[in-house]
C-alpha cells in the first residue's frame, strides 16, 4: 500500500496572531509560512510523488503551490474530509481568550468527548480524516501501484489525529503528539499496519522515496495554556 506524506500548511497569519483560525476564510501564509513552502520542493526533491491532495482552506493551497511549480505534472487533488476541524463558535477567537472556558480542559485531557460548540465533535474530525486517507490509499494503490508516494496537505488537529489512528492510540492521547508548521510526518501503510516513518520532521526528507522491493499568542506572547497543554489548532512552530 501506498506511503502517505503529511504536509502541515505553513505557518499562517492566524498562528502568529494566537487565533484558532479553523475554517476562516481568507486565513494566508505570513511571511514565514511562504518561506517554509518554498523549501518544500527541494526538501522533497528526492521523492517521486503519485499525486497531491490538499484541504480545501487557502492556507493549504499556499503550501503546495511551489511543489506543484516545480512538478508541473503533478496532479492536485481537493478532498474536504481533511479540511481543519470545525471550531463552531471557537474560530476566529483568540487561544489566550479560550483558555479559560470550561471546555479546554476536555479538549486538552478528553478529546474524544469534546464537542465544540456550533462546529463538530474531535471524533467526527478524526474518522472523516481516517475515512479520506483510507480511500486515497487505495485509489493511489489501484493508480500507481503499492510503492506509490503521495502527499497530503492538511492542518496540525487532523494529522495529530490520522498519527493517533496509525499507532492503534486513543484519541485522548493525541495531545501528546505535535506537529510543527510545514513540517512532513509520514505513515506507511500495508495490509496489516501502519508504520509511522517520520513524525513532525523539518529537515531532509529523500530517504522516503522508495527503495526497491522494500516491504495560538497575545501581545505579550501569552496564549493562556500551561506548560503541559497541547497546541489546540496547531500553533505556530518554534520562533
Amino acid at each position: 500500500m501506498p506511503t502517505l506524506i503529511l504536509v502541515r500548511h505553513g505557518r499562517s497569519t492566524a498562528n502568529t496572531a494566537g487565533v484558532l483560525a479553523g475554517r476562516t476564510p481568507g486565513v494566508a501564509l505570513d511571511e514565514r509560512g511562504a518561506l517554509q513552502a518554498a523549501a518544500l520542493p527541494s526538501r522533497l526533491a528526492g521523492v517521486p510523488l503519485a499525486a497531491a491532495v490538499s484541504s480545501p482552506l487557502q492556507r493549504c493551497r499556499e503550501t503546495l503551490r511551489p511543489l506543484l511549480d516545480a512538478r508541473p505534472g503533478l496532479p492536485l487533488h481537493t478532498e474536504d474530509r481533511i479540511s481543519e476541524c470545525d471550531y463552531g463558535d471557537w474560530s476566529g477567537r483568540k487561544l489566550a481568550e479560550l483558555s479559560d472556558d470550561p471546555l479546554m480542559a476536555v479538549v486538552q485531557q478528553h478529546p474524544s468527548a469534546a464537542a465544540f460548540p456550533g462546529g463538530e465533535s474531535m471524533r467526527a474530525m478524526q474518522a472523516r480524516a481516517v475515512d479520506a486517507v483510507r480511500e486515497w490509499n487505495a485509489r493511489v494503490e489501484e493508480e500507481h501501484g503499492d510503492d506509490a508516494v503521495y502527499a497530503m496537505c492538511s492542518h496540525g488537529d487532523i494529522i495529530k489525529a490520522l498519527v493517533a489512528d496509525a499507532l492503534g492510540m486513543h484519541l485522548d492521547l493525541f495531545q501528546r503528539v505535535h506537529v510543527d508548521p510545514c513540517s512532513v510526518t509520514a505513515i506507511r501503510y500495508t495490509r496489516l499496519r501502519p508504520f509511522l516513518l517520520r513524525l513532525g520532521d523539518t529537515g531532509d526528507l529523500a530517504s522516503l522515496a522508495p527503495r526497491a522491493h522494500a516491504p495560538g499568542a497575545d501581545a505579550d506572547g501569552d496564549t493562556g495554556a500551561t506548560a503541559s497543554d497541547a497546541a489546540v489548532g496547531g500553533g505556530a512552530g518554534a520562533p
